[in-house]
């Protein structure tokens, strides 16, 4: 037992050491996240020590329930894959650039038009996707405006964390800890929630930022255009499909796994034939290269340790610490977005996920709120933040750890009583 926790301690604690000072390991021409190598070899470590059996383990990947990491890893990637080729067809980019350089001469109409593009944009792709999308065509606009960055950026940020809140697909962490929950029935749950707390704080940032927004905006260039219009097309169809049957999936007996793996097929062969045909192979190529398969690595060994620590009862102490009738929504919303900056909002999610099995539905709702928005207290709470605070290094952005915490606290502070609001109100209702 204290060697399972040990182990835990130690993997937990070199993961975040890893993502804040060595996000990146070169070996010749080879680069790689160390983090999802730490987590690999934590999961060795547990089978080896006896914390958990592989048979055991085993049973648990191909077991047929809504929560197998399996299944859960198809709905992320299917989905990633339409994305990720949108993006690779110039969709995100020629969105953006409309949104940057055709709003207005306005800073204050082009913080709302840029903050809710960026919203619906999240709803239905991924939020990791469209932040590190839009990130490069935010700093390259406000560079030649000869405006300031820091609303834009911290502003693409929260639209993306908490309207991602609003339907399964929108995080990652959204498809693990709900798996199970039919997709419509979601939705109006974490409508009012994702809605409220976005225009929370797109209100908070705007006013934070006023000053700022009112200098009048230069040249930003022109509109970025589609560089695939037909692949842009096919994936935005597929993507709208799939979103479709993901809705509807629990009324025609189609688990949401195998929808959102189809349509990332569908676009990956669609990819490829069309681009030998085109001589266009470099987007089915480049596009391949950009999905975060380490995440599969990571989660599955993470989902691991947590089964050692739930063997052992770890997760049923949490559980009871965490119930608290009335206020399960509160307890597990700030533990939720706490534990998010202990541990990244991912392997956050496998461990309350195992604590969840005793819990109520609200607690559930609560820690997936938690999850999104524990992404916006301080750099290390998702894997979008060390990547996006890595790319604004590399792009000579000065927005420190401390920039970071300094903003996220003020935000944080005002997005958490709204969704907790927001919840309360929709849990009532249903």
């Amino acid at each position: 037992m204290t060697l399972v926790i040990v182990i835990s301690i130690i993997v937990c604690a070199l993961i975040i050491v890893s993502v804040l000072l060595v996000p990146e390991i070169r070996i010749g021409r080879v680069r790689f996240a160390p983090y999802w190598v730490i987590a690999l070899l934590g999961g060795i470590a547990m089978i080896a020590c006896g914390g958990i059996s592989f048979s055991s383990l085993l049973d648990r990947f191909t077991a047929d329930t809504a929560v197998n990491p399996l299944k859960i890893l198809g709905v992320f990637f299917g989905m990633t894959v339409l994305s990720v080729f949108l993006d690779e067809a110039g969709f995100f980019a020629y969105l953006a650039s409309v949104a940057l350089f055709k709003a207005s001469k306005s800073q204050k109409k082009l913080f709302t038009v840029f903050y809710f593009t960026v919203a619906i944009l999240t709803v239905f792709t991924s939020n990791d996707i469209i932040i590190l999308t839009f990130t490069p065509f935010v700093i390259y606009f406000c560079r030649n405006a000869n405006i300031d960055c820091k609303p834009y950026l911290i502003a693409e940020f929260a639209a993306a964390n908490t309207f991602s809140m609003l339907l399964i697909i929108g995080n990652p962490t959204n498809i693990y800890l709900a798996a199970g929950i039919d997709f419509l029935h979601y939705a109006a749950v974490m409508s009012v929630p994702a809605i409220l707390t976005g225009l929370v704080c797109y209100l908070l940032i705007k006013t934070l930022f006023k000053k700022s927004l009112e200098q009048p905006v230069g040249e930003g260039g022109a509109v970025v255009p589609i560089k695939d219009k037909p692949l842009a097309f096919v994936a935005l169809s597929l993507l709208g499909v799939c979103t479709l049957l993901l809705a509807i999936s629990g009324y025609i007996g189609l688990e949401m796994w195998y929808i959102a793996l189809s349509g990332g097929g569908a676009i990956v062969v669609f990819a490829f034939i069309y681009g030998a045909i085109r001589h266009r192979l470099v987007f089915a190529q480049r596009g391949l290269l950009r999905i975060p398969w380490q995440l599969a690595p990571f989660l599955l060994s993470m989902f691991a340790i947590v089964s050692a620590l739930s063997d052992i009862g770890v997760t049923d102490s949490m559980a009871q610490f965490l119930n608290r009738g009335q206020l399960d929504v509160i307890t597990y919303l700030v533990a939720s977005v706490l534990g998010a900056n202990l541990l990244n909002n991912i392997p956050m999610s496998v461990l309350f996920g195992a604590v969840l099995g005793s819990a109520s539905e609200a607690a559930l709702y609560a820690t997936v709120i938690g999850s999104n928005l524990g992404a916006l207290l301080t750099s290390v709470g998702a894997l979008a933040g060390i990547m996006w605070s890595n790319m604004l290094k590399k792009e000579n952005v000065q927005f420190t750890f401390k920039d970071f915490v300094k903003n996220g606290a003020i935000i944080v502070a005002a997005a958490l009583p709204a969704a907790a609001l927001g919840l309360y109100f929709t849990l009532w209702i249903f």
